[in-house]
């Protein structure tokens, strides 16, 4: 691929050169970010930088990780603008990424921010679990409501209840990372037996769950507090319950990938993504975002979330990904949606 953009760049150079037009670079960019979002991420970065055409690889964020990883000794990729903070920290750790300090890092939320003397990845925002749940479906079963994940293990909700496979969702696997911590790794695994129990099926994206309990195709989906407020200002029949023991978190964030043929362009993607105006851009869709004092209040955001946000360890979960999937797959990946 680099070979060939190289090509690409030399031929618009020199067919362009007589006109006094800008030669266009291209990024491949690869994002696990609502693709129904991409569009206008794109459209707000060349507002600034016509000149840089964005080439986007979607998918979900499980799958765009070992995508990565399958290319290590040939990256195909620029930058990844969307990508989970855990699967950072993973390609981090096997040196694909390419450390920078976008200008203007200084100004955000440390904990948005790699620790390293250079940063490898810089977050943008944050998304949190909780639970969907359709009160006209409930009724309709005479369901009552759950008020913590291990009421989502009571025999009432056999059948009822739908969440994301950690394998291809971001989501998913934080929700189960972050079971592991509150429960700790054996009542952990103790817990998610019980779960899949009362689980219907697996899918493999983590808005899913909650758009599936919002059109009535189940009663609980686990997904994310967004999807959920999104849902309901929509008019679904939902609330979103934010779990007693404790919801866990992740952040997207951005990266150069090492050994880009595009290290100019990639570095003004990156100052971009971490601007005010490209993170009030992400708080139309997240609640939560990396530069302080943006975030405005989100409609149907339920109460209590923020504060119910656990002290998520990232380095377990990044350090152990590859053990817990491995656990996971073994024990439940019957139940999951065909890829």
């Amino acid at each position: 691929m680099n070979f060939v953009k190289k090509v690409l760049a030399s031929v618009a150079v020199m067919a362009l050169g007589t006109g006094g037009a800008l030669a266009e670079t291209e990024l491949t960019v690869y994002t696990a970010i609502e693709a129904e979002d991409l569009a206008r991420y794109a459209e707000t970065f060349n507002a600034v930088h016509p000149d840089i055409k964005i080439n986007w690889v979607r998918d979900s964020t499980g799958v765009v990780t070992a995508k990565l990883l399958a290319e290590r000794d040939n990256p195909q990729a620029d930058v990844i603008w969307g990508l989970a903070a855990t699967s950072l920290l993973l390609l981090k750790s096997e040196g694909m990424l390419e450390p920078y300090a976008p200008v203007g890092v200084e100004k955000l939320d440390p904990k948005f921010v790699d620790q390293g003397d250079v940063p490898s990845w810089v977050g943008m925002d944050a998304w949190v679990a909780a639970i969907c749940y359709n009160t006209v479906e409930a009724e309709k079963l005479g369901l009552t409501p759950p008020t913590s994940w291990q009421d989502l293990t009571d025999p009432q909700y056999k059948g009822h209840v739908i969440m994301p496979n950690p394998a291809s969702s971001g989501t998913g696997f934080l929700d189960v990372s972050s079971w592991l911590q509150i429960f700790g790794e054996s009542e952990g695994w103790a817990y998610m037996d019980a779960l899949h129990e009362n689980i219907a099926r697996y899918t493999h994206s983590g808005s899913a769950p909650c758009k599936l309990a919002a059109s009535g195709e189940t009663t609980i989906g686990i997904s994310f507090a967004f999807r959920g407020a999104k849902s309901k200002a929509e008019g679904a029949p939902i609330e979103i319950i934010v779990p007693s023991e404790g919801v866990g978190w992740d952040m997207e964030a951005t990266a150069i990938v090492a050994g880009t043929d595009a290290p100019e362009a990639a570095r003004k993607l990156l100052d971009f993504t971490i601007t005010k105006e490209a993170n009030e851009m992400y708080n139309v869709g997240y609640a939560v975002v990396a530069y302080p004092g943006v975030a405005k209040p989100v409609e149907h955001f339920p109460e209590g979330l923020l504060e119910a946000m656990i002290e998520n360890d990232f380095e377990f979960a990044a350090n152990n990904r590859a053990a817990i999937l491995e656990e996971w797959q073994s024990r439940y990946d019957g139940k999951s949606d065909a890829n």
